[in-house]
């Protein structure tokens, strides 16, 4: 772990290395799709995905680059619902959504919470509905929405990682404990977790930042979640770039995530996905990484191990 570094992170640091927000629309999702995923009860069903434009989320964490996407007001009473009926009308019929908005679902500064009913009505024809939250925001918010949902609830949280210096670094603003406490009142109500797994955040080199992805995945499970997604950590945000050019981050290689996917799906513990937007920026090269992309995203939906990619050209064996 490299400690020498030279600046406070704070939010207002953050902001500072940030370049300029995308321009989005109150009344429309900044993006939406329709994807298979492998479901809790093990099927491979249709998933529908909303991110919803609203008010920028108050964790400034460190390598966050949602807020790209998000306003600097909340937006008015009854946007939220029109951008989901917007995107419903352009997206072909799912049996699942995912309702991601950038930051926190039972953040009222974020979505309204005159809108909580019609959105809970909007969500009626589908099996299962997904929101994201932070953990120090999981509280009775939570039970009073799953009473209003016909789906069944689950809510994903970011865990990020378990290393506890690097996890204080990142600005979350959550300890292990909190984590925890959020997962364990949500599962004993009913509602399943999902986390997502930073893969080499900032201050730890390849090697470590793959044994603390394995790590962060079993510690996870052990407390009771259901799901964990890795996600290699992006630069991009500014901040990153900033520590980037210091040493103090490196992005991972697509090597490093094939690596924790594999390690997760072999634990049989429960769900493990690798994340794949925009994966390709980790290899370096272009004669397998289609192959190691198809891969893995096949991995993602059987759950079970496939014989890794042998490439003559980078002479790797995944």
């Amino acid at each position: 772990m490299n400690n020498d570094i030279q600046v406070q992170i704070n939010d207002r640091w953050i902001i500072e290395e940030r370049p300029a927000k995308n321009s989005v629309s109150p009344w429309e999702p900044y993006a939406y799709f329709v994807e298979k995923e492998r479901s809790h009860n093990g099927n491979i069903e249709d998933v529908a995905t909303i991110f919803l434009t609203n008010r920028e989320c108050p964790f400034r964490c460190l390598m966050c680059d949602l807020w790209k996407n998000t306003l600097d007001y909340t937006v008015p009473v009854g946007a939220i619902p029109k951008q989901i009926l917007w995107a419903l009308r352009r997206l072909p019929t799912a049996k699942h959504i995912k309702l991601y908005n950038s930051g926190n679902f039972f953040d009222t500064k974020a979505i309204p919470k005159l809108d909580i009913l019609q959105i809970a009505k909007l969500l009626d024809p589908f099996k299962s509905v997904i929101i994201e939250n932070h953990p120090r925001l999981v509280d009775e918010r939570c039970l009073l929405f799953q009473d209003l949902l016909k789906p069944s609830l689950q809510v994903a949280m970011g865990l990020e990682t378990v290393h506890p210096e690097v996890l204080k670094r990142l600005n979350k603003r959550m300890t292990l404990d909190d984590f925890e406490c959020a997962t364990r009142f949500l599962t004993e109500n009913g509602i399943l977790v999902r986390a997502f797994i930073l893969l080499c955040p900032p201050f730890l080199n390849e090697t470590e930042g793959i044994t603390w992805a394995k790590f962060s995945i079993e510690f996870a499970f052990e407390i009771g979640v259901e799901c964990c997604v890795i996600i290699p950590t992006r630069p991009g945000n500014g901040a990153l770039d900033y520590l980037h050019a210091q040493g103090h981050f490196s992005p991972p290689s697509i090597s490093a995530l094939e690596e924790v996917l594999d390690y997760g799906i072999r634990l049989k513990r429960g769900r493990v996905f690798a994340d794949l937007w925009d994966v390709k920026q980790f290899s370096n090269c272009e004669a397998c990484i289609d192959q190691r992309v198809e891969r893995m995203h096949q991995m993602n939906l059987s759950q079970s191990i496939i014989t890794p990619i042998a490439c003559s050209t980078c002479g790797t064996a995944k």
